[in-house]
């Protein structure tokens, strides 16, 4: 798509299942104000939407910008502007006219796209000016993903593309999904996934990823176990897809990665053993952007992707 000038400020909104965060770009960049606040999930997509346009007046009450960015949880299709499919995280949020709800709303034209697809367009433009290739996973609850080629996002049919956690995984056969299909990667790489695989082989409740890394770094061999089975399957998946795509850069990012280098360390050796000779030497990394990425990914959709303008037709 035609990359378009950027506008003098821009409003960049990232939705998640717990939390919104809302910021305002200056022309240069600059981050001129921010704000969060809870996602009302359990209220409805109309709920959501109502959210997302207060934090959008919150930053911005002097009508500086000219557009916003969306990044949304959810598989989104950039070009309808609709959220095709989602999980129970946010009540009704399947269907849901993102693009033009929020157009409406705020009376700005939206982009909008999948969360983690905004959050890897950041990293995509410090690669070799924006022209490289980029696959970046985001390890968390889920696990999520975004693939870009020869300079340009990948986003598939109804936004489906670099949907990482539902590739097959030997380590996850067997095990269902929350896809309603069985074994793949997000259910034994993801946090909830390798707590899951802990409880399974100790019969003792964990509760949070958090207490089985910390049982992990005391010597508990089932917590070990757990951990670097999940990161040798994400390092297994990762690696597979590298030889498809032959990227420049492989980020690894979301909270499953902070646990340690016990996990790193076991993504890293399944990575490489993976890998076709003209790629050995490529190694995961983590990400360059911080805790703003998402944010400022989400203002960028507005030089990139199709704008939906208030009053357009659903």
């Amino acid at each position: 798509m035609t990359a378009r000038p950027t506008p003098a400020a821009v409003i960049g909104l990232d939705l998640g299942g717990t939390k919104i965060a809302a910021a305002l770009f200056a022309a240069d960049g600059t981050v001129l104000t921010r704000h969060t606040r809870p996602t009302p999930a359990g209220d409805g997509s109309a709920a959501v939407l109502d959210a997302l346009a207060a934090a959008a007046a919150e930053v911005d009450p002097g009508g500086l910008a000219t557009a916003l960015g969306v990044a949304a949880a959810g598989v989104v299709d950039p070009r309808s502007g609709v959220v095709t499919s989602a999980t129970d995280s946010i009540g009704g949020w399947a269907g849901t006219a993102l693009g033009t709800g929020l157009a409406d709303r705020t009376g700005l034209p939206v982009a909008c796209d999948n969360d983690v697809r905004a959050t890897a367009g950041p990293e995509l433009a410090a690669l070799a000016e924006g022209r490289g290739s980029l696959l970046f996973a985001a390890v968390g609850t889920g696990v999520g993903g975004a693939l870009a080629v020869d300079g340009r996002m990948l986003h598939g049919a109804s936004g489906m593309a670099g949907h990482l956690g539902h590739l097959p995984s030997t380590e996850a056969a067997g095990l269902p999904c929350t896809c309603g299909a069985s074994g793949h990667l997000e259910v034994i790489a993801s946090g909830p996934g390798i707590t899951a695989h802990y409880e399974r082989l100790t019969g003792t409740p964990a509760g949070r990823l958090e207490t089985v890394a910390d049982r992990a770094a005391r010597g508990d061999r089932a917590a070990v176990h757990a951990v670097t089975t999940g990161a040798a399957a994400a390092g297994r998946v990762l690696g597979g897809l590298a030889n498809a795509l032959g990227p420049d850069r492989v980020v690894v990012g979301g909270g499953v990665p902070r646990i340690g280098t016990l996990y790193g360390d076991a993504l890293a050796a399944a990575f490489a053993a993976e890998l076709m000779p003209p790629l050995r030497g490529l190694v995961p990394v983590p990400p360059l952007f911080g805790h703003d990425a998402a944010v400022l990914g989400a203002a960028a959709l507005t030089t990139t992707l199709p704008l939906h303008h208030p009053g357009a037709p659903r």
